[in-house]
């Protein structure tokens, strides 16, 4: 494989820093990941971001550039961590753009990892509208905007944080105010709200919906409460912003089908003024979507050979 041939996305989660190798035709070659040090501050997350650069680098071939999606509110332009949540220490106000590229010596970009997960969904999964709402179910609910077939930063770089808009309910936030989305669509708030319904032990949202599909009706009810939540902010979304799609990642979406009542309830009785049908339908790309929307940042920097020229990742 040539040197620089591929390009790299890596995704900087509370947990996890993942990354890939990636063709420009959006096929993955080569993964790697390593636990992220968030309570350790900005240097010790680069230095993670950039180890996994290296451990790609080591399987598939150094990449011609990298692209990252990172957690914060993120400036496009100089790639620094404008403001983040208190899970990553020293986060906020960091040059992370500035230090990858000094690091790796190479063309970095970093954008939102939700703004990167639209990006990859647009590039080579669900969105296939240039208007769209991309949405992200959690330990927290992120959103995105994609206008014209651009993404819409805001003029401060914070447009699309729909899971702290208010309205729903009177549920104590995790930024410390209430009724946001964020209280009723997050893994975290499911799982909370069926722990306090049924008096049980801290469990997981995943162990929820196990639950749902076993015919527990409180966990169903739960759920059915999520994809009402998530339905009524995208109708929300569309109403002012004309958006015929939305499209929903994130672990809670792997529980579409407990989700699907809901969407669907509020799609059919609150539909867009418009009369515009509004889809609102689950990633394709999963886990991959930031990763591969990170990559997508950097795809139109290097000259990238076709997709005969590469070797695949070994299945």
């Amino acid at each position: 494989m040539t040197a620089g041939g591929v390009i790299a996305g890596i995704d900087i989660g509370g947990t996890k820093t993942a990354g890939a190798l990636v063709s420009r035709e959006g096929t993955v070659l080569a993964r790697a990941e390593r636990e992220t040090p968030a309570r350790l501050g900005g240097d010790a997350m680069a230095e993670t971001a950039a180890a996994v650069v290296a451990d790609l680098a080591a399987m598939g071939g150094p990449p011609a550039a990298v692209g990252v999606g990172a957690a914060g509110v993120v400036d496009q332009l100089t790639g620094e961590i404008r403001a983040a949540s208190e899970t990553f220490v020293g986060w906020a106000g960091y040059p992370l753009g500035e230090r990858l590229t000094d690091r790796l010596g190479m063309p970095v970009r970093v954008e939102n990892d939700v703004n990167a997960f639209l990006l990859g969904e647009r590039a080579w999964g669900s969105a296939d509208s240039g208007d769209a709402l991309g949405m992200m179910l959690g330990t927290g609910v992120g959103g995105a905007l994609l206008l014209g077939g651009s993404l819409w930063h805001g003029p401060h770089g914070a447009a699309g944080e729909i899971g702290h808009t208010p309205g729903y309910g009177d549920l104590a936030c995790t930024c410390g105010r209430t009724g946001h989305l964020e209280t009723l669509a997050s893994g975290t708030s499911i799982a909370r709200r069926y722990c306090r319904a049924t008096d049980s032990a801290p469990l997981s949202a995943r162990v929820v919906a196990t639950r749902a599909r076993a015919g527990d009706d409180v966990a169903r009810r739960v759920f059915l409460d999520a994809g009402r939540a998530v339905a009524l902010a995208c109708v929300s979304a569309a109403t002012l912003l004309d958006l015929p799609l939305a499209v929903v990642g994130g672990g809670v979406s792997s529980a579409w089908d407990l989700l699907e009542p809901g969407l669907d309830e509020v799609l059919r009785d609150q539909p867009p003024v418009s009369g515009i049908p509004l889809r609102i339908v689950p990633g394709a790309l999963r886990s991959d979507a930031v990763v591969l929307g990170a990559a997508a940042l950097v795809a139109d920097l290097p000259t990238l050979p076709t997709e005969s020229e590469l070797v695949r990742e070994p299945r």
